[in-house]
C-alpha cells in the first residue's frame, strides 16, 4: 500500500484505483478506507481513487498529539499524490475534512455526506466526549463506543442498541479505536461552523431522511454556509448511506460531476 508522509511526519497509507482524474474518499469514524469497498469500484472505471485511512485506522501511523488541523494535512498529503485537482468525497468527518481541505487548497469539487458539525442547541450542550471518557475511565471500553454509535449513527434513539451490533460487521473490531472516538469528538465539539464558506468549488452536500437528526440539521447549516452548493436528501437513508446504498449515492455524485463538466465541454 502507497503512502505519504504528513505535515507533522506521520505516515498516511492509501490505496490507489484506477485511471482517470482523481477522487479522494475520506470516510469518517470507521475501522479504515475499507469503508469505501462498495463505492470505490463504482467510479474506478474513469477516476484514479485514492482511499486513504485516517490517522490511527487502517495502515497509518499515528502521533500522540491530535487535532483537526492535522487531519486536514493528513488529506491535503494525499492530494499532493494525486495527479491534478481531485474531487473529494468525505463522510460523516471525513466530511467536514473535505470542507477544510477545500478552504486551504484548489479542488475540482466537494461532495459530503452529513459532514460531522455541530451546530446550535446541540453544539451548546454536546458532551459525547466527556461521557465516553468517564466509561474509558472506569474500564467500559465497549460501553463507551456504544455511547458513540448510538449518539453518531443513531441520533441517540436506538430501540435495541445491541442487537443492531450483532448485526453490524465491523463490531467488536470497531472498539479497539475508541480512544481515537473520543478525541475526535472532542474536535468536532470545539469546531464551529464559520458563517460563511468560501471553497472556491462547486459542492454537493447530501443527507438521508433516517439519518441523525443533529447531523441533518447540520448538513442544512452547512449549506446555507456556502455561497452556492446543492443539497440531496436520500429518502430512507441513515447516517451510513453511501454504505447503505452506493448506487444511489454515486449515481446522484455522478449527475453533479456531470454538471460541473459541462461549461468544459461546451467551451
Amino acid at each position: 500500500m502507497p503512502t505519504v508522509t504528513s505535515a507533522d511526519g506521520t505516515r498516511i497509507a492509501y490505496e490507489r484505483h484506477g485511471e482517470g482524474p482523481p477522487l479522494v474518499l475520506l470516510h469518517g469514524d470507521s475501522t479504515g478506507g475499507q469503508y469505501w469497498a462498495r463505492i470505490a469500484p463504482r467510479f474506478a472505471d474513469d477516476h484514479t481513487v485514492l482511499v486513504p485511512d485516517r490517522r490511527g485506522r487502517g495502515d497509518s501511523g499515528d502521533r500522540e498529539a491530535y487535532g483537526l488541523e492535522r487531519e486536514i494535512a493528513d488529506a491535503r498529503a494525499v492530494i499532493d499524490a494525486a495527479e491534478g485537482e481531485p474531487v473529494l468525497f468525505g463522510h460523516s468527518f471525513g466530511g467536514l475534512q473535505a470542507i477544510e481541505v477545500a478552504r486551504e487548497v484548489p479542488v475540482r469539487a466537494v461532495v459530503a455526506y452529513e459532514p460531522a458539525v455541530l451546530v446550535g442547541e446541540y453544539r451548546e450542550g454536546a458532551d459525547l466526549a466527556a461521557r465516553m471518557q468517564e466509561r474509558l475511565d472506569a474500564g467500559e471500553r465497549r460501553e463507551a463506543m456504544k455511547l458513540h454509535v448510538e449518539e453518531v449513527i443513531h441520533g441517540g434513539d436506538a430501540d435495541d442498541l445491541d442487537a443492531w451490533l450483532e448485526e453490524w460487521p465491523v463490531w467488536p473490531e470497531y472498539v479497539r479505536f475508541v480512544e481515537n472516538a473520543v478525541r475526535m469528538n472532542r474536535a468536532l465539539e470545539a469546531y464551529e461552523l464559520p458563517g460563511s464558506l468560501d471553497l472556491g468549488a462547486p459542492a454537493l452536500l447530501l443527507t438521508g431522511s433516517d439519518g441523525p437528526p443533529h447531523l441533518r440539521e447540520s448538513v442544512r447549516a452547512v449549506h446555507e454556509s456556502l455561497a452556492a452548493s446543492r443539497l440531496v436528501e436520500f429518502d430512507g437513508l441513515g447516517h451510513t448511506g453511501p454504505s447503505e446504498d452506493p448506487g444511489r449515492v454515486v449515481a446522484e455524485i455522478r449527475a453533479f460531476l456531470d454538471d460541473v463538466r459541462a461549461p468544459e465541454r461546451r467551451a
